[in-house]
């Protein structure tokens, strides 16, 4: 068929001449063929401008349907080149993937946000209630312990409200989400809901890519793959991590030391929320970040000073640490044992990096509340603005787009789950201890190599 006036007149670029524009200040990507200059853009973007260096120069098809609802589109064309990609090409598994985003968009599902926030947030405020009363007004040491495991769970129940309307799922406006963001993660839990976007964002575009993915970047305490061991660099946070003498010394431990780290993988959390906020790094609404931390870091110390005595005190922290670990538990259980791969992601295959990177819960539909729907976490990180009480729909969907395509779709039982894990933590370990450090083997520990022996 002879080509259009048009089709003759349109200016192209090849996918090679496409990626050299991929660096700040330069900044160029193709959705759906055509090509758009989002150098300007990315710095008021509102995922940050880090989501776009990481796909530049590239097209960005997929990811760009799954983040950003359909009305996005409209704001294209002030961005158009004005080149079409020349050798641009859709695959099979992109074709079914995003004839099923529009068959979800024209049923209105993305629309059904479901009364679990709600239900979450009355329940947030009941827990709140009984710790505030246990601890002001029981001399109970039962009861103080009591107290501290229900401000645990609020902390859990919490986290997912901050997450859901982190990814749009709570209202349809923007600014009712940053609210609900900034009560239910600055204020209640004390983690800034910047340091989780800044994160979070980055962990779905790069799903478990070893050097792009923040989510797999624990050095020196865990390291889920040997190539942690050449002390690779960061892309993400921009610097090396170092694979020294103590992170040869924690990891070779870390199928023993996971569990009692969890327990106070909060301590991390606030760390990690205070290094962002005071770094020279753009962070967006950093004052409203600060006003809703200082909230936390006021009633959280003055409901702790209100118990009788330091060792309940103790007792009280301790015990709402270990109830949040779960969630922390959860969040490592969904990736950990996924496949992994060192690089920035590809748009290209961004449907078959999802699926092979991601873990599924599998649990009654009575348990949902305690997963916040990422026991759904494939579907969640193929569909992220699709609202929680959506997910367990539409997995048999995903499921069955998987099997067409000869994917990956991994559910397993918490228990299972929790096997893969240690498995994968166990095999790192152990080759943590076949490392020499400066020509010296690490030292061995006795009991250590014979509770391994078999195993």
């Amino acid at each position: 068929m002879a080509a259009t006036e048009g089709e003759k007149t349109k200016k192209y670029l090849t996918s090679e001449e496409l990626k050299i524009h991929n660096k700040s200040g330069d900044l160029w990507i193709s959705i759906n063929g055509k090509v758009y200059d989002v150098s300007a853009w990315a710095k008021i973007h509102p995922g940050g401008e880090g989501l776009l260096l990481t796909l530049a120069g590239q097209d960005v098809t997929d990811a760009f349907i799954a983040y950003h609802p359909g009305t996005a589109w409209q704001y294209l064309d002030r961005l158009f080149t004005g080149y079409y990609l020349k050798d641009f090409e859709v695959s099979e598994v992109s074709k079914d993937y995003r004839r099923l985003v529009t068959e979800f968009s024209k049923s209105g599902i993305f629309e059904e946000k479901g009364h679990h926030v709600m239900y979450s947030f009355v329940a947030v405020a009941v827990m709140m209630f009984l710790c505030v009363y246990g601890v002001l007004r029981s001399e109970s040491t039962l009861v103080h312990l009591i107290s501290g495991c229900l401000l645990g769970l609020l902390w859990v129940l919490s986290a997912y409200v901050g997450h859901d309307s982190g990814h749009s799922q709570v209202t349809w406006s923007p600014t009712t989400n940053k609210v609900v963001q900034l009560i239910s993660g600055n204020c209640l839990t004390g983690i800034s809901i910047a340091w989780w976007k800044w994160t979070h964002n980055q962990h779905h575009i790069a799903c478990n890519s070893l050097d792009n993915d923040p989510d797999l970047q624990h050095i020196p305490v865990f390291a889920v793959s040997n190539r942690f061991f050449s002390s690779l660099t960061s892309r993400f946070y921009g610097r090396k991590l170092e694979f020294d003498s103590l992170a040869r010394f924690l990891v070779s431990y870390q199928h023993w030391t996971f569990y009692p780290v969890m327990c106070f993988g909060r301590v991390n959390l606030f760390i990690q929320t205070f290094l962002l906020l005071f770094s020279r790094r753009p962070v967006l609404d950093r004052a409203l970040n600060l006003i809703g931390l200082a909230v936390f870091w006021t009633w959280f110390p003055l409901l702790v000073s209100c118990l009788p005595n330091w060792p309940e005190r103790v007792m009280f922290v301790l015990a709402s640490f270990v109830v949040t670990s779960i969630q922390h538990i959860q969040f490592c259980l969904n990736h950990f044992s996924g496949d992994v791969y060192m690089g920035d992601p590809e748009g290209n295959d961004w449907f078959e990096k999802q699926t092979k990177g991601t873990i599924n819960i599998s649990c009654s539909r009575w348990m949902d509340w305690l997963y916040g729907g990422l026991q759904f976490q494939l579907e969640h990180h193929l569909f992220p603005r699709l609202p929680r009480g959506q997910l367990r729909r539409i997995a048999p969907l995903a499921r069955d787009l998987c099997k067409k395509h000869n994917l990956p779709y991994r559910s397993l039982s918490f228990w299972e789950a929790n096997v893969s894990t240690i498995g994968v933590l166990r095999t790192a370990a152990l080759q943590t201890r076949k490392l020499a450090g400066d020509g010296v083997p690490v030292p061995k520990n006795l009991v250590w190599e014979a509770i391994n022996t078999h195993g």
